[in-house]
């Protein structure tokens, strides 16, 4: 799955876009182990700035999904209302309580182990 010759940033940002379409209903990532997954393991600050920009795409990405390395829903300014990305994760059963998930753990989805290649 993962192309690693990122030519520029919309190139990176279409696979992360691809990763995140993926994580199944009801579990979470994070900017970081999707950097992971895609072979740039420092770049959770640029899969945010995706994250971001994913809200004005034509094709839905399950931005709620992904938080931050400590569970906390750093990305909720960018939705509609402050409140819908708490909202969204609650409607998959996913409990938040201070903006953050809890029991994380449970709820982590790991890319780069759930997407073996």
């Amino acid at each position: 799955m993962p192309n690693k010759n990122y030519s520029n940033q919309s190139d990176f940002f279409e696979q992360v876009y691809q990763v995140v379409k993926l994580i199944p209903e009801g579990r979470v990532t994070s900017y970081g182990a999707i950097g992971a997954f895609l072979g740039a393991a420092r770049s959770a600050r640029v899969v945010g700035w995706a994250m971001n920009n994913a809200h004005s795409l034509s094709s839905p990405v399950p931005a709620h999904r992904v938080v931050n390395r400590n569970g906390l829903l750093t990305g909720k300014a960018h939705f509609s209302t402050p409140s819908r990305m708490q909202e969204l994760l609650e409607s998959e059963g996913i409990k938040i309580d201070t903006d953050k998930i809890v029991d994380f753990k449970h709820h982590f989805w790991d890319p780069v182990e759930e997407l073996k290649l």
